[in-house]
């Protein structure tokens, strides 16, 4: 009979099997294969995103195996259960995507309910797909739980150094007439090799390698191939991390603080990653009480550079950036130049300085990362803007590449879809500023990504010729003049509700602006004529979500204060 209540490792757990009142409890335990001796240890709940929904995450069941092997192996005892993921890559351009962002919350609530229902003293976390990573963040800080992040890994590129996007920009060809249809079906059968999260720095590869530097990944986590030894051998080493923080006492709370985000952040942004990164840091830094804002990216992305040469707006995948050291290199380059704070803790049980302090640099001859004497852009890609149609902030992911400055008239859609048909049957022409609303948080619901659009425009070959706004998000993989994340959102009244075709809109990523050139006294009058559109959703998650959900430049959460 259990009882180990002395033991401080099992604060959690002893309350679930200790003492003959918990007879039942070690009854039920005992059929899935717990021994006498299993109710003296450290429970670690080992939350698995194992699906075969996408090949980012139909690895992650082995992974799991390995992740409970390193748990028992250092006197735990694991157990594994399973959360849900979805893909973005197949649900983008579809009413689908709508249960995307959606995801991240029932993934975090998950996590929540299991592990506090079944009394687990710490967690491992496995995550492959955009938004199984701050799902799984958010729920181990809810929980405050000793808890190491584990990263499925990055795919290997497709034949022709493909990968996803080259699918989707590859449709865009076709629909412009410079692709016929045996061409676009080789892309299709042979850029998707096999398990893996995809290979640019999109979301997935962006989240994981922004994690890492929060210090809640064990290094080198976040580059790693997929399919690996060393991806097997991180999760064997991230079973085990958890019982030695366990017997320190070491939880989300002192890893993830404000000075921790801001390495994040950094991280990113000398990555050249996502958009969806400030969505999500925000969300994960509200979710464990640190105050983060959209300007904290500005404000840090005045003194960082961007050094990566990787897709989608550059030339390499993820793959290649672990072959010559992954982002470890990288970080301490950052370190030393003082960009970031090394005396911040991590799953290590060490600080980030100690971690970084025996990584050796790249090799001499690699053209990955450029030197810091030499970005490929001075000042973050990142850029926060503001003005009369985002009064509460918009996020734009611009490289310089596009420019910094786009003027033309508004072409404006009320849906995703109604865009995509108008990009393809060619009305949207050179010069225009596609407008897609009521894609937000609410209106949405569900915030959907913008992919299927943005690599329509590439595909026919627009990409610097047309911008595109929305309150919907981008996926990682989108790149041209896009600004997303417009607030308030057009459901609430925002004014992207309010436009009309031909108005002027000025995009300037100098000055972090965004205007339409409309009287404060027009767009009152267009204000008083207009309404809120019914609910495109009144039952299910859907609903439920777009009743809950806050703003997203406070990162569209459920539960938030």
């Amino acid at each position: 009979m259990s009882d180990s209540k002395g033991d401080p490792r099992r604060r959690h757990s002893a309350k679930v099997v200790d003492g003959p009142g918990k007879s039942a409890s070690r009854a039920m335990l005992r059929a899935v294969g717990f021994t006498d001796e299993d109710f003296h240890k450290p429970q670690v709940g080992i939350a698995s995103t194992w699906s075969q929904v996408t090949p980012c995450n139909s690895h992650i069941g082995e992974l799991a195996d390995k992740a409970c092997e390193g748990a028992d192996a250092a006197g735990g005892k694991g157990v594994i259960f399973n959360t849900i993921t979805i893909s973005d890559g197949i649900a983008n351009g579809t009413e689908g995507m709508k249960y995307s962002l959606v995801s991240r919350e029932v993934i975090a609530d998950s996590i929540e309910t299991v592990a506090a229902c079944e009394g687990f003293d710490g967690l491992v976390t496995l995550g492959g797909c955009d938004k199984n990573m701050p799902g799984c963040l958010m729920g181990m800080a809810r929980l405050n739980r000793p808890s190491v992040f584990v990263y499925g890994g990055t795919i290997m590129p497709g034949k022709g150094h493909t990968d996803i996007v080259s699918v989707f920009e590859a449709m865009g060809a076709h629909s412009r007439g410079d692709m016929d249809l045996i061409e676009l079906k080789q892309i299709e059968e042979t850029a998707i090799p096999g398990p893996g999260s995809c290979g640019g720095m999109y979301t997935a590869n962006t989240m994981a390698s922004a994690i890492e530097a929060l210090g809640m990944s064990l290094p080198g986590s976040s580059a790693q191939n997929a399919v690996s030894e060393e991806k097997r051998e991180d999760c064997v080493r991230a079973g085990a991390a958890v019982l030695k923080l366990l017997e320190e006492d070491i939880k989300p709370s002192d890893i993830m603080t404000r000075a921790a985000f801001e390495n994040a952040i950094t991280v990113v942004i000398a990555l050249g990653g996502s958009t969806n990164a400030v969505l999500h840091l925000i969300a994960m830094a509200r979710t464990v009480g640190v105050a983060l804002s959209l300007d904290d990216f500005t404000e840090i992305g005045k003194r960082v550079p961007v050094l990566a040469d990787l897709r989608p707006s550059g030339h390499y995948m993820m793959s290649e950036l672990v072959a010559i050291g992954g982002i470890q290199p990288l970080m301490k380059i950052l370190l030393e130049a003082g960009l970031l704070q090394g005396d911040c803790l991590t799953v290590t049980g060490r600080t980030l300085a100690e971690n970084l302090a025996d990584v050796a640099p790249y090799p001499l001859d690699q053209s990955i990362i450029a030197p810091l004497s030499e970005p490929l852009k001075a000042e973050s890609h990142l850029r926060i803007l503001y003005g009369n149609l985002a009064p509460d902030g918009a996020v734009a992911k611009i490289t310089g590449k596009e420019g910094t400055h786009f003027s033309g008239p508004a072409r404006v859609f009320g849906s995703e879809e109604e865009a995509q048909q108008r990009i393809n049957d060619g009305t949207v022409v050179s010069g225009d500023v596609v407008v897609i609303r009521y894609e937000g948080p609410r209106g949405g619901p569900g915030m959907r990504e913008m992919l299927t659009p943005t690599s329509a425009i590439m595909g026919r070959g627009l990409g610097n010729e047309v911008a595109l706004i929305t309150d919907g998000r981008f996926s990682g993989g989108s790149h041209g003049f896009v600004v997303g994340h417009v607030t308030p959102e057009a459901f609430d009244g925002g004014p992207l509700a309010l436009l009309e075709d031909g108005d002027l809109i000025t995009i300037d990523a100098q000055e972090n602006t965004l205007v339409v050139d409309l009287s404060d006294a027009e767009l009152a009058r267009r204000r008083a004529n207009w309404q809120q559109p019914a609910p495109r959703y009144t039952r299910g998650v859907l609903a439920k979500y777009a009743r809950l959900v806050g703003s997203a430049s406070e990162g569209a959460l459920t539960d938030q204060d």
